[in-house]
């Protein structure tokens, strides 16, 4: 009988996993399909940057991180063999909203996975004076609640990207 209990014990986890696997393997696509959400603007990397910032803070959030991917990329191209030089500016802004953040979690807490949030601008070799400013839309999947707090995360950051992108 002990056995039995341990073998449907066993057959229950392995059940799980696979839904949970069949759940992120679904999920993957609805969550790259949109891609990343991109303005491009033709005005300094510098004043871009500074209005993209404003734009956060004007909102009354907090920037707590700044990624500089395109001095990450520069500095390690030889280190990876690399002579390409991807970005003459690269950076990702990192912030989070304490009420929209509750309102996704408390709908569901696998959101957490959201947060921060990100915005992001740059300025390729080949397009010298045009910048662009984006974001990766979220995906709005779960019950409805969770789906409607999703949603005014997008908002925010369609609204940061268009202040920001304004001319």
């Amino acid at each position: 009988m002990e056995e039995h209990s341990r073998r449907q014990g066993q057959t229950w986890r392995r059940l799980a996993v696979a839904g949970l696997m069949a759940c992120a393997v679904s999920a993957a696509p609805a969550m790259a399909a949109d891609g990343p959400k991109i303005r491009q603007v033709e005005r300094s990397y510098e004043d871009v940057r500074f209005d993209l910032e404003n734009a956060i803070i004007n909102r009354g959030l907090v920037i707590d991180h700044v990624s500089n991917v395109g001095d990450m990329l520069t500095r390690t191209a030889a280190d990876v063999g690399s002579q390409t030089q991807v970005f003459v500016n690269a950076e990702a802004l990192l912030f989070c909203s304490a009420r929209l953040s509750r309102a996704a979690m408390e709908a569901a807490a696998e959101n957490l996975a959201f947060c921060p949030y990100s915005v992001f601008l740059y300025e390729t070799p080949d397009a010298t004076g045009k910048v662009s400013v984006g974001y990766r839309p979220l995906p709005e999947t779960g019950s409805e609640a969770s789906r409607a707090a999703i949603a005014e995360v997008n908002a925010l950051l369609a609204g940061i990207v268009e202040e920001a992108g304004g001319e």
